[in-house]
């Protein structure tokens, strides 16, 4: 009854089923091709994990065999950070994408101008996230009266932010490079 699951968790993994073999009544060897870095990465834990304890794995290496991978990188504030970019299978792209822009959205924190998370493959954006930035009140000592003074200090703040963003750089903590990290085994 663990055979599915295994088979589900390989597949994920961009194997190619090539046989199952009966030893016992209760044992059966499952054989599948695997990239290596799947292998490497986690693969030995998650089956622990999909078999409660009782599976095993053995691998041996094969050969090399062209790959559809691409070069995921992330912006951050239309600026490129390589310690961010990945090598991932194109299949993969987009969920792992997603999932880095999201957590960086979390542990970067907020500016007084708008930042903007994308994850890109060449030119294409597949996921973006916004920081939005703070904000202070500057109509707080106007009361009443015109409305025109009000819309005078939200457009002078406008473009205090619009010139902030174009000269601001954005810092990132080291807790968001390891948190990036973290994602990587979320599955």
């Amino acid at each position: 009854n663990l055979i599915g699951p295994i088979m589900q968790m390989c597949t994920d993994r961009r194997g190619a089923y090539l046989k199952t073999e009966y030893l016992s009544p209760t044992r059966a060897m499952i054989t599948f091709d695997l990239p290596l870095a799947e292998v490497i990465y986690d693969l030995h834990d998650k089956l622990k994990s999909v078999t409660r304890g009782y599976g095993t794995m053995d691998y041996e290496l094969i050969g090399y065999f062209p790959a559809d991978l691409v070069r995921l990188d992330i912006l951050v504030g239309s600026k490129k950070v390589d310690a961010l970019s990945i090598i991932c299978d194109r299949r993969d792209a987009d969920r792992r994408g997603r999932a880095i822009v999201k957590k960086l959205r979390t542990e970067i924190d907020r500016h007084m101008f708008e930042i903007a998370l994308q994850a890109a493959i060449g030119t294409k954006v597949i996921a973006r996230e916004t920081i939005s930035a703070m904000r202070k009140n500057v109509t707080a000592k106007c009361y009443g009266g015109d409305i025109s003074r009000k819309k005078k200090l939200w457009a002078k703040q406008k473009e205090g932010k619009k010139r902030m963003k174009s000269i601001g750089s954005v810092d990132i903590p080291q807790k968001a490079f390891m948190a990036v990290l973290d994602t990587e085994g979320e599955r």
